[in-house]
């Protein structure tokens, strides 16, 4: 089972809410690659975050250990149009969106403890950005216990002084991934090594497969 750590997002889509976010669709590309998947995150309690979870339901994704916080609202994000990137239409179904580029709803480290110890066994985590160095030690460490596979997303906000095993996998999130490309990457990765794939050749099929093999030998 691969669990990943990092809360949902909404964007909104031909007028609907849909999954979004570095979390959300990299759980959805590995559910999508035939892995049992579950999710550690935060959302509202709010028809937006009513929308997400029958969107992570209708993925296959697990969200037992997605906590619903009354004192913030999800956040949902808007397409760019003709009128500009910052003003996305709003949502006529209760929520509108404020920002083009949602924010994930951060964790805690007693959330993720929380649901890493329900969750118990799991052979891959992901931990997504943004996480705190307390959030990092919590996930690196349950990794750990249960001798997991560990694939960290860093991104310019990532504590640099939190130490992991010489094994993890560490992935650079890009500034920006508007069609989930990066983020298919890391759910197709954690599925091949929750199947059991070597590390390095795992990486190198996912990233061939993917259509970055020509990017990469030319930088």
């Amino acid at each position: 089972m691969i669990v990943v750590v990092g809360s949902p997002v909404g964007r909104i889509v031909d007028g609907r809410i849909t999954l979004a976010g570095m979390a959300g669709e990299t759980a959805r590309a590995a559910a999508a690659a035939g892995a049992e998947v579950q999710l550690v995150g935060r959302v509202g309690d709010d028809p937006a975050a009513d929308a997400l979870l029958l969107q992570l339901a209708a993925a296959a994704i697990g969200h037992v250990a997605v906590l619903r916080d009354p004192a913030r609202p999800t956040p949902v994000g808007g397409e760019a149009d003709a009128d500009g990137p910052d003003d996305p239409e709003p949502f006529d179904g209760g929520t509108e969106p404020t920002v083009l580029r949602p924010v994930p709803i951060e964790l805690d480290a007693g959330d993720v403890d929380l649901g890493l110890r329900y969750l118990t066994e799991f052979a891959v985590l992901v931990i997504e950005p943004p996480a705190s160095p307390d959030v990092l030690r919590v996930a690196i460490d349950g990794a750990g216990w249960a001798n997991a596979a560990l694939i960290l997303v860093v991104d310019g906000g990532t504590p640099s002084d939190v130490g992991s095993a010489p094994d993890t996998i560490v992935l650079e999130a890009p500034v920006d991934d508007p069609d989930g490309a990066f983020a298919t990457v890391v759910g197709r990765l954690a599925a091949a090594l929750d199947a059991g794939a070597d590390p390095a050749t795992a990486f190198r099929e996912v990233v061939t497969t993917s259509g970055w093999a020509a990017a990469t030998s030319e930088g």
